[in-house]
C-alpha cells in the first residue's frame, strides 16, 4: 500500500464525515481538526536472534476530526504510518463515534472508542478493554496502550447511583505479544522464539453470539469513589493448546469492585476482581486458564514541588492450584503472583520537562521492567521523547523474564498541528 493513497483516503473520509455532520445538524456545528506527525525509532541493546536490531523505527501521521452540536457529538481519529520494521505501511482508526445526550440521566456513545475504568496505573483488574502492551514495550506513546474497542456505550446517571454499560457486538481481543515486534516465550518449542514460532489462533468473531459485555455501578460519597463491576466476554490473551498446537480465546466472566478516595496526604485506591474461566471451572485442563483473584492497593502523593510518588502491590492468586499441577509442565506458574510498582514524576523547568521512571518488580517470578521517559516539550507544538524500555528476570517463561532480550532504547520526535 502506498503511503500516499492511505493518506488520500483517510483525509477524504475526515471531509465526508465532516461534511455529512454539517448537513446533519440544524444548526452549524463547531468543527476542530488537528493532529500531530511523529517519527519514532529505537534500537535493541541486546542480541536477540530472533528479532531485528532495530525495536522501532515510523514515521506516524494522526489527525483528529470532531464536529460539537447542541444534539450531538462526532469524533473521528486515525493513524497512518510507515513501519520500517514490518516493512508495512499502516492504517488505524483509533476513534470513530457519535455521541448524544437524549435525556438529563442518560447518554450514549456508538462506534469505535477508546475504553477505560478501574483504579489500577498501568495494571488493569476490572478492565477489560483491549491493550496493546506490544506497542507499549517498543516505545510508542503511552496513549497506545490502550487498543480501540467497537462498542455501545450507555450512561446512566441517577442521585442514587450511576451506571456505565458496554456493549462490544464481536469480542475485541488485546494486541497481543506475537513476535512480530518482540521475542517471547513459545509454549510450542519451549523456548524463546519469533514470529516465525506463531502458531494459529481462534479467535471467537461471530456478531452478536461472540459479543463481550461490560457493566459498572458507580458513585462518590464524602470524596470517596466506590464503583461494582461486571464483565462477561473471554479471556483477552488466548491461551495454548499443546494437544492440538493451536491458541484460543476461552470464556471468561468478571465481577470486582473498587474505592478511591483520600488518604493521608494523598489518594488511596483498593482494588479487588474474581476471574471466572468457564471453560475449566475445575482447573484441571492445562489448555484452559484458571480461575483467579487479583487484588490491588496503590497510593499516589506529591512529594515535593512538581514531583509525584505512587506505589502498588499487585496480586494473582491461582484458584484450584492443585488441579492445576498435576497437569502442569515443566514451566508451571507459581500458585501466587506478586507484583510491586512504583513511578516517580518530576517536571522540571517550567514543566516543560517530565521525568518519569515507571518500575514493576514481582519477587514471586524474581523479574522486572523499567520504563525510564524524558518528554520535553521545545514549544506548544514540539517536543522530544528519549526513554528505554528495559527487562530482567531469571526464568526464561516468566512474564518480563520472557522478554528481556527486547530490551531497547528509543526516541521520538512529535510535531503537533
Amino acid at each position: 500500500m502506498k503511503p500516499c493513497t492511505t493518506l488520500a483516503g483517510m483525509l477524504f473520509f475526515c471531509a465526508m464525515a465532516i461534511t455529512s455532520f454539517t448537513a446533519a445538524a440544524q444548526d452549524a456545528p463547531e468543527l476542530e481538526m488537528n493532529g500531530f506527525v511523529e517519527v519514532l525509532g529505537g534500537l535493541r541493546l541486546r542480541d536477540d536472534p530472533y528479532e531485528q536490531d532495530a525495536s522501532v523505527m515510523e514515521q506516524r501521521l494522526q489527525i483528529e476530526c470532531r464536529g460539537y452540536a447542541d444534539a450531538f457529538d462526532v469524533q473521528y481519529r486515525g493513524d497512518v504510518y510507515a513501519d520500517w520494521v514490518l516493512e508495512e505501511v499502516k492504517y488505524d482508526t483509533r476513534e470513530l463515534w457519535f455521541f448524544a445526550r437524549p435525556t438529563e440521566y442518560m447518554d450514549v456513545k456508538i462506534g469505535r472508542q477508546i475504553l477505560t475504568w478501574g483504579t489500577g496505573d498501568l495494571v488493569f483488574l476490572n478492565d477489560l478493554f483491549p491493550k496493546d502492551w506490544q506497542s507499549f514495550f517498543i516505545g510508542r506513546d503511552p496513549e497506545y496502550l490502550k487498543a480501540p474497542s467497537d462498542a455501545v456505550k450507555l450512561g446512566f446517571f441517577s442521585d442514587i447511583v450511576n451506571v456505565d454499560l458496554v456493549y462490544t457486538p464481536q469480542f475485541d481481543p488485546d494486541r497481543y505479544i506475537t513476535g512480530e515486534y518482540i521475542s517471547h516465550w513459545s509454549p510450542l518449542s519451549g523456548s524463546i522464539a519469533g514470529d516465525k514460532a506463531a502458531v494459529a489462533v481462534h479467535t471467537p468473531d461471530t456478531w452478536f453470539d461472540d459479543h463481550e459485555i461490560a457493566i459498572r455501578v458507580h458513585k462518590n460519597v464524602n470524596n470517596y469513589e466506590y464503583a461494582l463491576y461486571g464483565y462477561r466476554g473471554f479471556w483477552k490473551t488466548p491461551d495454548y493448546d499443546a494437544l492440538f498446537r493451536e491458541k484460543n480465546h476461552h470464556r471468561l466472566h468478571v465481577y470486582g469492585g473498587s474505592v478511591r478516595g483520600s488518604v493521608f496526604s494523598g489518594i488511596g485506591n483498593l482494588e479487588f476482581a474474581y476471574y471466572r474461566s468457564l471453560n475449566d471451572s475445575e482447573g484441571s485442563d492445562p489448555s484452559v486458564s484458571n480461575s483467579e483473584i487479583r487484588g490491588l492497593i496503590g497510593y499516589t502523593q506529591d512529594i515535593a514541588k512538581d514531583c509525584n510518588l505512587s506505589v502498588q502491590y499487585f496480586l494473582e492468586a491461582m484458584l484450584d492450584y492443585d488441579e492445576y499441577e498435576e497437569t502442569a509442565g515443566k514451566t508451571k506458574k507459581d500458585e501466587y503472583r506478586h507484583v510491586l510498582t512504583i513511578q516517580a514524576t518530576k517536571l522540571l523547568l517550567n514543566q516543560t520537562i517530565e521525568l518519569s521512571v515507571p518500575v514493576y518488580y514481582s519477587p514471586s517470578d524474581n523479574d522486572g521492567y523499567l520504563r525510564p521517559r524524558i518528554t520535553y516539550d521545545y514549544t506548544d507544538d514540539a517536543s522530544f521523547v528519549i526513554g528505554g524500555n528495559l527487562f530482567f528476570g531469571d526464568d526464561s517463561s516468566t512474564f518480563f523474564g520472557q522478554l528481556k532480550n527486547n530490551t531497547n532504547v528509543y526516541t521520538a520526535f512529535r510535531l503537533t498541528f
